[in-house]
Formats: C-alpha cells, sequence, structure tokens
C-alpha cells in the first residue's frame, strides 16, 4: 500500500541554532553554512530557489544555480529575455532558499537583484564548457517553441558560426546580483519546534538580529 502523503514526515534532529551562536553578519554566517554545506558532499549544493514577481503581481519561482557571493550579494547567471530577467526588469525585489536537507537546514534570502558588469559576466562566459556557451546562443529561453527540433537546429547553426575558440558572449545573456536586506537562517528541530533567527536590515544600514516562532 502507498503510503499516505499526509504520513510523510521527518523529525529534525541534528543541531541547533540559538542567538548566541551567529554571528553578528548575516554574510559571515551564511559563509559559516555555506562551507558546512559544501563539506558535507550535498549534490548541487549551490541550487537555489529564486522567486520573482511577475507584471500581474503574481510570483514565480524556479531553481536556479548560485555562481558566486560575498558582501556585495548572490550571483547567478540566465537569459536577460527570459521570463525571470524581464521580471526582474520590472521589479528587482527577489527571493532566494537555499534548503541542504542533510544538515536539516534552510537559508532564506530577500533582496534586490541588479545587473553584474559585462566585464565579470564576460568572465565567467569564457569560464564555462563549449556545449553551455552555445546553449546560451541557441536557446530562446521561456518562449514558445513548436518542438525540441528548433534547439537541435538552433545549437547546429550556433556550431558552424562559431568555435571553441571565437565563440562570445551573446548581450542577452549574463548575471545578476542579489543584494540582501533580509536574512533567515533555520535549523530543524524535534517536534518541528524548530529554530528560526532572522536578519534585518534597517534604516542604518544595520542588521538586527531576531528569533522567530516556528
Amino acid at each position: 500500500m502507498s503510503k499516505s502523503i499526509a504520513d510523510i514526515r521527518k523529525d529534525y534532529s541534528l543541531k541547533t541554532l540559538n542567538e548566541s551562536d551567529v554571528l553578528d553578519n548575516p554574510f559571515e554566517q551564511f559563509s559559516i553554512w555555506w562551507n558546512d554545506a559544501v563539506a558535507s558532499d550535498i549534490d548541487e549544493v549551490n541550487a537555489m530557489n529564486l522567486a520573482t514577481i511577475n507584471q500581474q503581481l503574481k510570483p514565480t519561482s524556479r531553481t536556479v544555480l548560485l555562481k558566486g557571493f560575498d558582501d556585495n550579494g548572490f550571483i547567478f547567471f540566465t537569459n536577460y529575455n527570459s521570463s525571470k530577467g524581464h521580471q526582474i526588469e520590472n521589479n528587482t525585489n527577489v527571493a532566494l532558499c537555499f534548503f541542504w536537507k542533510e544538515l536539516q537546514r534552510q537559508v532564506r534570502i530577500e533582496g534586490i537583484a541588479k545587473k553584474i558588469s559585462d566585464e565579470a559576466n564576460d568572465t565567467y562566459f569564457n569560464s564555462r564548457p563549449y556545449g553551455s556557451k552555445v546553449g546560451a546562443w541557441a536557446s530562446p529561453q521561456s518562449q514558445i517553441i513548436e518542438s525540441r527540433d528548433i534547439l537541435v537546429q538552433n545549437e547546429e547553426q550556433i556550431i558552424k558560426e562559431f568555435t571553441e575558440e571565437n565563440i562570445t558572449r551573446p548581450d542577452h545573456w549574463g548575471g545578476y546580483s542579489v543584494l540582501p536586506n533580509y536574512f533567515e537562517f533555520w535549523q530543524g528541530r524535534s517536534n518541528r519546534l524548530h529554530d528560526r533567527i532572522c536578519y534585518q536590515l534597517n534604516e542604518n544600514a544595520q542588521w538586527k538580529i531576531a528569533r522567530l516562532a516556528p
């Protein structure tokens, strides 16, 4: 007999998270948790949910890959003409969410997304495998297409036009940096009484730390 969805549950008991455990700077706190996640050999540790707002003020979300972070923000790359690209252009407020189930941890981030420099875009694009570079040219991301044959034909055409040595970054492809104004660090606890510590950026550009009820 298949298990009822409502009966699927897991009790969390690996770690705790107290106010005395966290650093004053949320970027530094994230770095500690990030290093823990990397050391745990989590598959696609850099996968994060990105939520944006469309022109009808409805939220949309999808998984993207984190490609770098520092005090200036969290970086990911995409097609600027994609749905998410148009949504960010219209409303720069976005949210990120990491879930590292092996550590029973989640990190939520809210902030403002902005395009990174062409120089940074070129540097990352040039580090990508040739096939990924071709894909950036071949896919009219988020547009309706008749069949996969369209992608195959586009790919074949791009391969004819560009070799591995001379392929350049298309203008419509690049990165965004999300500068946070809110962090939440979630540590799973037993009986659903989870630990939630948040950082809120106040009007003086200082981080206020608080505990949230689970």
